[in-house]
């Protein structure tokens, strides 16, 4: 017996129980929003004369002959005959069990795909079951599931927890009448539809989801993600940052009067916005977007020569080490020579630095000397203590972890003892489309470099198949003998089993060989940042003419007289991934060009999200058609990064589809905080639980 000094341990689970689990299927409005991928119709029998080539039937019937046969394989054949027609049923992997069950005289209930050819009907591994009992009422549903969870299990979960989760209404009436067929459909009615159709619906508006069930649905979701992105805009109003704008004659203007290039219209008009943001009490919570080289790292020196002329401190964490080290030695050679006439400096913190040195950067940190900290996220880790942070910038937001976007945004410090919530920057070079800025980004503030600094050339892109390798190589001959450099992109660093890829140590070897004499530089993730650092600068330097990589170098290098870019296997990238590697070239005034190699599978074609990637990259340059295009070919979920982000993604609405329901929802959530704030409570936690937080990062 337990002393009441050891605690009951908990039950254990069944492994059907961790598998629900698995499936993120705790709460009972969980197992309610658990809805079907397809339904199978078992309320009817079909005699078999009535039968069709390729229909999915049901048919009750005698078994009139049973045998195991040896041609060309193992396999049991059963003869079946319901009165009409005769179908026999092929099974390749059966038990002794089954062949008792389906013994000549047995009247069995099957249900298969019915083929027709020369000795009439067949079926293979059909469902069956003994004959009789009545029919179900409503279509079968068929859920997404994981091993150890059966159908028949995860149906009578999913209808139990229909049962007791609380389906209450929490839409307000007046939001509800807006749209007819809301008011139509409670949710409970909805769930239950869904879940148990009746037979006479029609099956393509259930899987396009376009049935009123579905509508329903969709504006509750929707709602819920308004409801949270409003209320953490609210929220937001109430917390207190400290406000920072810069002294006349200042290091904001002595920035400006050094910088080696003016500003361009683009760059001014959101560098006033970030400054009023900036002037405010309430924390700024910005996104700033941008295409690739429109000169978003200056916007954010200049945010940080605000910060700092106020007396705070300014932290910029980028997601690599090498986008890292590009900022820290551009805004190293532009702020550091200002910084140093006031006793302060810019320092520099990422994982892979030693003990020593590590320390004495969080030593500057801490004591406010370091008015800059610009790094990976060791930035946000416990031990980095500042003296007193008022604006973070987070570069290429999307590749950090939504938890990593909190975490620095906690790292608060305040003069006597008051915390307060430091601005926040985000930059992002791939921009976002308008209907994910309406959804997902609702409750941030948006600007937009729109305009390339001048001197940037337009990129000509050009696709090739593979086995024109050797044609590309005398392109690459062609460039540096004019004094040009070039990049070599591989996507893999290694061969593996599944992807017959050329590597980059290979491809490295094999240019050295085409190309004698020729310094030709090697840079992947695997090496140690030392050797990385080195590779980098002989590149940057032009003392290495060629570079093979892999994708670490996507965003942030920029060597003006690289003119040419070749992506191998550039049906294996993403289309914002091609477009960032495109972006390195371009950056001086040679006429430049990316060349994609593509090679289809053996035999095959290339996928069609494949070639409307290569098409859009061929097509234009514009980062915003791209983006769109990107948006169109993936989804929300895999554009943002849902993995990233830890943000409840969309599971039943669609931005494009359902544009006329999020345009409800956002007039809706505003009515809802303000007139029906607990309803909007509840509305929340149904269906974001506790991720309606990692929202507001």
């Amino acid at each position: 017996m337990p002393t009441s000094a050891q605690p009951l341990a908990p039950p254990k689970l069944s492994a059907p129980q961790k598998a629900l689990r698995k499936l993120g299927l705790v709460r009972d409005i969980d197992l309610a929003l658990h809805l079907p991928l397809r339904y199978e119709d078992e309320t009817r029998i079909v005699r078999l004369r009535d039968a069709r080539h390729g229909d999915l039937v049901q048919v009750e019937a005698e078994v009139t002959h049973s045998e195991v046969s040896f041609r060309p394989r193992r396999q049991l054949l059963v003869t079946l005959f319901d009165g009409s027609d005769q179908c026999v049923l092929r099974f390749f992997n059966f038990y002794p069990s089954q062949q008792k069950q389906m013994a000549v005289g047995a009247r069995l209930r099957v249900r298969g795909e019915v083929r027709g050819g020369l000795t009439g009907w067949t079926m293979m591994h059909p469902v069956v079951r003994a004959a009789g009992g009545d029919l179900p009422a409503s279509l079968t549903p068929v859920y997404s599931t994981v091993a150890a969870l059966p159908q028949a299990y995860l149906r009578k979960a999913v209808l139990a927890g229909l049962a007791r989760a609380d389906l209450s209404e929490t839409i307000a009436q007046p939001c509800l009448d807006q749209v007819n067929q809301l008011a139509s459909w409670g949710l409970r009615d909805a769930l239950t539809f869904l879940h148990l159709p009746t037979p006479d619906v029609s099956l393509s508006q259930l899987e396009d989801r376009t049935h009123p069930a579905w509508h329903r649905l969709k504006a509750e979701e929707l709602l819920a993600q308004q409801l949270s992105q409003f209320e953490a805009r609210r929220e937001r109003e109430h917390l207190r940052a400290p406000p920072l704008v810069a002294a006349r004659g200042g290091l904001h203007e002595k920035l400006l009067s050094v910088l080696p290039f003016g500003l361009t219209g683009a760059q001014r008009r959101v560098g006033e916005e970030i400054a009023r943001d900036l002037s405010h009490v309430q924390p700024m919570h910005r996104l700033l977007q941008g295409d690739v080289g429109s000169g978003k790292t200056v916007v954010a020196a200049l945010a940080a020569a605000i910060a700092i002329d106020a007396g705070w401190q300014c932290a910029l964490m980028a997601p690599t080490e090498i986008l890292a080290e590009q900022h820290f030695a551009k805004l190293a050679e532009w702020l550091s020579p200002l910084l140093q006439e006031r006793g302060q400096r810019v320092a520099w913190l990422t994982g892979s630095q030693k003990k020593k040195a590590r320390g004495e950067m969080l030593a500057l940190i801490a004591s406010g000397e370091a008015a800059l900290i610009v790094g990976t996220h060791a930035v946000i880790q416990e031990q980095v203590s500042f003296f007193k942070l008022g604006l973070a910038v987070i570069d290429e937001q999307h590749r950090f972890g939504v938890q990593q976007r909190l975490d620095l945004r906690k790292k608060t410090a305040g003069s006597g003892g008051e915390a307060r919530e430091p601005h926040l920057l985000m930059m992002s070079a791939t921009p976002i489309p308008r209907t994910l800025a309406m959804s997902y980004y609702a409750d941030l503030d948006v600007s937009t470099l729109d305009e390339l600094p001048p001197g940037r050339t337009p990129v000509v892109t050009k696709l090739v198949a593979a086995h024109r390798r050797d044609e590309v190589i005398e392109r690459i001959r062609s460039q540096i003998t004019q004094g040009r450099q070039v990049y070599w992109v591989c996507p893999l660093i290694e061969e593996s089993e599944a992807l017959d890829l050329r590597n980059a140590t290979e491809t490295h070897d094999e240019l050295a060989a085409a190309l004698p004499g020729v310094a030709i530089g090697l840079l992947h993730s695997r090496m140690p940042t030392a050797d990385k650092k080195q590779v980098m600068a002989k590149f940057t330097s032009g003392e290495t003419l060629v570079l093979v990589s892999t994708t670490v170098i996507e965003v942030g290098v920029d060597v003006p007289n690289a003119s040419l870019m070749v992506i191998e296997h550039a049906e294996r990238f993403g289309l914002s991934q091609l477009h960032q590697l495109r972006g390195r070239v371009g950056r001086g005034s040679a006429a430049s060009a990316c060349i994609l190699l593509y090679e289809a599978p053996e035999g095959g074609r290339l996928s069609e999200s494949a070639r409307a990637r290569l098409k859009a990259m061929v097509e234009t340059s514009d980062g915003f058609e791209i983006a769109r295009r990107d948006l169109d070919i993936r989804g929300p979920g895999e554009f943002m990064g849902a993995r990233q982000s830890g943000a409840a993604l969309l599971r039943f609405a669609d931005l494009t589809e359902d544009a006329d329901l999020l345009a409800w929802a956002q007039q809706a959530a505003p009515l809802m905080l303000t007139r029906y704030p607990n309803l909007a409570r509840l509305h929340i936690e149904r269906w974001l639980g506790g991720k309606a937080e990692y929202l507001k990062a």
